[in-house]
């Protein structure tokens, strides 16, 4: 089991997301909680690391739990607002980042960060959702699920729509 943080950049009602190198996918910026550290420390942390600024948080979301796949992840989710830094994408994990409003989000997207990004835009507060995930492949870990991609010889985005939307099932449930 994992604990992770998400952070929900918004600005002039657009929320910010970044284009990742793996699966060629947008997401949040986010990742997992590091040994001594609070997610909130993390989602700070995630945002300068991933996009390359400083930022505030104004506020939690909530909490988004992941179960089934090649791990369970409880992600919290914060939105913030941008206090310093300059926007770059780090070269490891990111492709693009770009601002994108509530009609215009893009269409390859990490089905289970749309939630979260309906949430932030609309101001929730306090939810707690939880999606299982049950993919018709079964993956020990990361590495095993690198492995596969790399033996189908699919570009990214089109692994990531085999494997995580049309090869296996998904239940959402709002639990709060």
């Amino acid at each position: 089991m994992h604990v992770g943080a998400t952070v929900a950049i918004i600005q002039d009602n657009k929320i910010l997301m970044t284009l990742r190198s793996d699966w060629e996918i947008w997401c949040l910026p986010g990742g997992h909680v590091d040994e001594g550290e609070s997610v909130a420390e993390a989602a700070i942390r995630e945002a300068k690391e991933e996009v390359g600024v400083d930022v505030q948080l104004t506020s939690f979301v909530g909490v988004y739990s992941r179960i089934g796949g090649d791990s369970t992840m409880h992600l919290n989710l914060f939105t913030a607002e941008i206090v310093g830094g300059t926007l770059t994408p780090q070269p490891e994990e990111v492709l693009d980042i770009q601002f994108f409003s509530k009609e215009a989000l893009p269409e390859l997207m990490f089905w289970w960060h749309k939630q979260q990004v309906d949430d932030a835009l609309n101001g929730r507060n306090g939810v707690a959702w939880k999606f299982e995930v049950v993919p018709a492949v079964e993956v020990a870990d990361r590495q095993a699920l690198y492995a596969l991609q790399a033996s189908m010889d699919l570009k990214p985005s089109d692994f990531y729509k085999y494997f995580f939307e049309s090869n296996g099932t998904h239940r959402i449930k709002k639990v709060l």
